[in-house]
């Protein structure tokens, strides 16, 4: 299969999945309207499910004001979309268990009033997820090396999974490198998913400017996450190294204070590229730096490699912990590690659940993070 051709069957697969919620969603919305409001339900209820699908493809060939007001009204659509749905479920499956044991005690609470309950439950659960998106909380963690480190220890401030785009406000970010900086880090860290998609949105709102006031003793470095390839790698590397962030693509480098920083590029780069990403082995084979290996990784798919090489700190993010509940449970079925720090072997490991947000600007599953590493090296020779 090309990779033209798994592209269009994951579309139709999403496109599938995201007509049959929203059918799901008008049919129950159609029970509790009078015939008078149904004409006119039914169009706002189109025109907010089309919202988003409307927004990506303007984004991408015609971007402007109307694109972005699509954006932000079909991505909030996209997280109370799914909050509802899980509360109409729920909803469905006690009518159920009612319908099939008559014998137990039945509310007789009229459909108006459940649909006002939910109504207001899915608009206090959208302020309240609003508000802790935008207060990122910085998650500090220690780390005992085995190896002697440069003045004994070093400060590591690590963010994944930015998504500077459209959905971002300038300000937002401002306080971000504001908290990033009254941290006083050795070296700053970005694990990939920098950008959301398109450069054109960063570039209007200037993030780069921003960017360029983050403060570090050994400088600023990212990675490769896969949504930089969404967008068109090339550009969004030169936009960040433009701005003072250091790119590594499958390279190790040595720091000034002896770590040796290895940037892998995204797992699903071969997609784009046609290359498969180098091994661990490959990228330090020409290391002769024997001080402690922090690799950055943005998914976190390859924990045995970094085990089976006893990498000293890999750090990844992606994952997002799923962003909104339950989905969080998802994520930890499928991830080994999806969000936390866990030590297996002689190698350590950090998932960060991310300081941003990818479709609804929004978080109910956990706190947006900005985590702050502590490397203690060994004081054995």
């Amino acid at each position: 299969m090309t990779r033209i051709q798994a592209f269009l069957v994951f579309l139709a697969v999403v496109l599938t999945v995201y007509t049959l919620v929203n059918t799901y969603l008008y049919i129950r919305l159609r029970e509790v309207l009078s015939p008078q409001w149904r004409i006119v339900g039914t169009i706002l209820f189109v025109a907010f499910a089309l919202s988003y699908i409307a927004a990506r493809f303007l984004e991408r060939f015609l971007p402007s004001s109307l694109s972005s007001v699509l954006l932000w009204i079909g991505s909030y659509w996209l997280g109370e979309m799914a909050k509802g749905v899980i509360l109409l479920l729920c909803i469905d499956v006690i009518r159920f268990v009612f319908s099939y044991f008559p014998f137990l005690p039945r509310p007789t609470l009229k459909k108006e009033y459940v649909a006002i309950g939910v109504t207001m439950v899915l608009c206090v659960a959208l302020v309240a997820s609003r508000i802790n998106a935008l207060n990122p909380v910085v998650r500090s963690l220690t780390v005992q090396l085995e190896k002697r480190l440069s003045g004994g220890k070093c400060t590591i401030v690590a963010v994944s999974d930015l998504h500077l785009g459209t959905m971002v406000c300038n300000s937002h970010l401002d306080r971000i490198v504001e908290q990033i900086n009254a941290l006083y880090p050795d070296i700053v860290l970005f694990v990939g998913d920098i950008l959301d998609e398109d450069l054109e949105p960063v570039i209007r709102n200037n993030f780069g400017e921003t960017l360029t006031k983050l403060r570090s003793r050994y400088g600023v470095y990212g990675i490769t996450g896969n949504h930089e390839y969404f967008g068109g790698v090339e550009n969004a590397i030169r936009y960040l190294e433009n701005h003072g962030v250091k790119m590594l693509r499958d390279t190790a480098i040595s720091v000034d204070n002896g770590l040796v920083l290895v940037g892998r590029e995204d797992v699903t780069s071969h997609r784009f590229t046609g290359r498969k990403r180098k091994s661990l082995r490959e990228l330090l084979t020409d290391t002769t730096n024997t001080g402690p290996i922090v690799v950055l990784d943005h998914q976190p798919v390859a924990l045995a490699e970094a085990r089976s090489m006893e990498i000293d700190l890999q750090i990844s993010g992606h994952t997002h912990h799923g962003q909104l509940f339950p989905f969080n449970f998802f994520a930890s079925a499928v991830y080994e590690v999806s969000w936390g720090y866990q030590q297996q072997g002689k190698t350590h490991i950090y998932v960060s659940c991310g300081v941003g947000t990818w479709g609804p600007p929004l978080r109910s599953g956990n706190r947006p993070e900005i985590v702050h590493i502590t490397l203690l090296g060994s004081e054995k020779e």
